[in-house]
This record gives structure tokens, C-alpha cells and sequence, in this order.
């Protein structure tokens, strides 16, 4: 009998199926009922219907609680045929489990997945280094999940050791784009390797997507003209400011507001010093001042050698202390000095 169940379980390995062990199990259950009735005495309780299923999972889990137990020579030897189908049935179940996992890591590995998440940051492209350093970024708080979708020259997942979905593919097929959840992503980043090929693989994305916010790397930022015509809405960063890209990644038109502030306009950014004569001064005077006096908003305050960015509003300044703001001119210490005072 062990011979021939080993045979048996030869054949059905070759379906490669997780069939296998439910056939095997079943066999060895509907062969060794009978074998078992006509070994044991006539009215054996092993052998009722009520009884054998559970003296078989029992015995072929190899648990034994020995409640049921076979009384002859010849039932003895149906129990360790179900013993030996028990085991065989588990090692095929370990074998599978096992062979399932290697493919699935491997398919990881080689970015052969399919991605099924929405809501997440999708990078196009990649680029040793850099594309860590903005992984990093994005994942400090732990709140972004990250597709990277790459060049088929990208063999195998650059970072495994990070929480990133690796997909590998031609960019500019919309069927690779769709593989990483393009069209289900909160932002995407075309990260190519040149102008060219961002506007290429932008006009894929573009298509592929729905409703994203779409953000292209550019070393040349005078490519923007052209990138207008994929999408009015489309933000064009400069691709040697990875830190500004992520921010505008994950709070989509920052970029925009960082570039109004390095520019000149309506709003620009200027500092003035606390006059010695007011003493010392708490933030939120200094905010309600600016704010109703000036037009302006305080972004931050050097008191010594300390920068105080976004202070809070009980902070106390000392006086010289240099204050940090937005505004549509530059004020002088005197204004500062009188709106402060009128603010009491």
C-alpha cells in the first residue's frame, strides 16, 4: 500500500496544482475506510461513521489523541498507511506553500507584478542615489506607499529593503504604466533620464492616468513651454531639486508656491531686526502686527545663532532679534516699531 500511494502521489505532482494534496488526501481517506472495516472485529467503533473521520484527521495529522484506535495486526497497518498519506499530504501542502512564495518573491524581485493599491506616489524612472534619497523622503512620515516603475535595464528591485513596489517595463507603454496603478495614483513623478524622454513618457502618462497629479523633472526648465501642451495642469520641477519634488509630490502646487517666493512679484520674502527700545517681544504680537499693520506674515526669527522657523506664537523674541516675512515691500524698523506699539 505505501508503494502504491507513493506512485500515486508521483502522478499527481505533475498536475502542479494545489489539487494534489486535496486528491491525495481524499484517496487515502476513501481507501483506507474500507481496508479498516474489514480489518478490525465486526462492530468496531473505529470504523462507525461517526467515528472514522475523526480517528482520520487525527491520525493522518499525526496528533494522536488516542480516543480511537485500531485493535488488530491488520488495523494497525491501515493506521500507519493513513499516518504515511497524513504526512505525505502535509509535506506536499509545505512543498506548495513554499514554491508559491519563491515565485512570488521572485516576481517582486523582477518587477513582474501587477499593482492593486490607489492613492499612492508612482515614480517613473530611476536613478542610483537620487531615487533612494527621494524614497526616503517621501516614506519619513510613513504615510506614502511607493510604485517605482522602471526601464527594463533595471533587472532586478534597486531597493528590496524598502517598502517599494517594484515594476519594470517599457515607459512609454501605457500597459507597464497601468501595471504600476498609474491610473489609480495620487501623484506621479516622470524622473527620466533626459528632457526628451520626460516629455514621452509624460504624454503616456498623461493618457494613463486619471486625475493624478502629474509632476516632470526637467534639467532644462525652459522645456516647460512644451510640456504645457500634454496638460495644463502638469508641474514642471527642476531635476537638481529632488527635495522640492517630493514636497510637491505629496502637496501638490508647494512647488509653485516656493517659486512665487524666489521671484519677484506682489509677495516677496525680507527680514528686519527688533528694535533694542521695544525689549523683549512675544511671537504673537509680532504676527498680529505684521498681519494687520503690514500686510505681512512672519515665517521665522533668529534670536543669536538659533533659527526659529514657524515659532510658536508665546515664543518671546529678545530684542535685535531678526524677523523673517512675506510682504509686498520691505518694511523699516521704525514701521515695525510703530505697528508694534499701536498692537499695545
Amino acid at each position: 500500500m505505501p508503494i502504491f500511494l507513493a506512485r500515486v502521489l508521483a502522478r499527481l505532482s505533475l498536475l502542479g496544482t494545489w489539487w494534489t494534496p486535496v486528491l491525495v488526501f481524499a484517496l487515502v481517506f476513501l481507501t483506507s475506510w474500507p481496508l479498516m472495516a474489514l480489518a478490525e472485529p465486526a462492530g468496531s467503533e473505529i470504523v462507525a461513521p461517526g467515528n472514522y473521520w475523526w480517528y482520520f484527521v487525527v491520525t493522518a495529522s499525526t496528533v494522536g489523541y488516542g480516543d480511537l484506535y485500531p485493535e488488530t495486526a491488520a488495523g494497525h497497518v491501515v493506521g500507519a498507511y493513513v499516518i504515511a498519506g497524513g504526512i505525505a499530504t502535509l509535506t506536499t501542502v509545505f512543498a506548495r506553500f513554499a514554491s508559491t512564495l519563491e515565485r512570488a518573491k521572485g516576481r517582486r524581485m523582477r518587477g513582474a507584478v501587477t499593482v492593486d493599491m490607489s492613492g499612492h506616489i508612482v515614480l517613473l524612472g530611476y536613478t542610483p542615489g537620487r531615487t533612494e534619497q527621494m524614497v526616503d523622503e517621501l516614506t519619513a512620515d510613513g504615510s506614502c506607499r511607493i510604485v517605482l516603475c522602471t526601464w527594463d535595464e533595471v533587472q532586478t528591485h534597486p531597493m528590496p529593503e524598502r517598502e517599494v513596489t517594484f515594476v519594470r517595463g517599457d515607459l512609454t507603454d501605457d500597459k507597464v504604466l497601468l501595471r504600476a496603478g498609474v491610473h489609480r495614483a495620487y501623484s506621479v513623478l516622470v524622473d527620466a533620464r533626459d528632457d526628451n524622454e520626460a516629455l514621452a513618457v509624460a504624454i503616456t502618462a498623461d493618457h494613463v492616468a486619471h486625475g493624478a497629479h502629474l509632476v516632470v523633472a526637467l534639467r532644462d526648465v525652459s522645456r516647460v513651454r512644451q510640456l504645457r501642451y500634454v496638460r495644463d495642469t502638469l508641474r514642471c520641477v527642476q531635476w537638481h531639486s529632488p527635495y522640492m519634488i517630493t514636497e510637491e509630490l505629496r502637496d501638490p502646487g508647494i512647488a509653485e508656491v516656493y517659486t512665487q517666493l524666489m521671484t519677484h512679484g506682489d509677495a516677496e520674502t525680507y527680514s528686519v531686526r527688533l528694535p533694542e527700545s521695544l525689549g523683549p517681544v512675544l511671537v504673537d504680537r509680532c504676527q498680529l502686527s505684521l498681519g494687520r499693520r503690514c500686510g505681512a506674515t512672519l515665517l521665522a526669527a533668529r534670536t543669536g545663532d538659533e533659527l526659529l522657523v514657524n515659532p510658536g506664537w508665546r515664543t518671546e523674541l529678545p530684542p535685535g532679534s531678526v524677523l523673517y516675512y512675506v510682504a509686498s515691500r520691505r518694511l523699516t524698523p521704525d514701521e515695525l516699531a510703530t505697528a508694534l506699539r499701536a498692537e499695545g
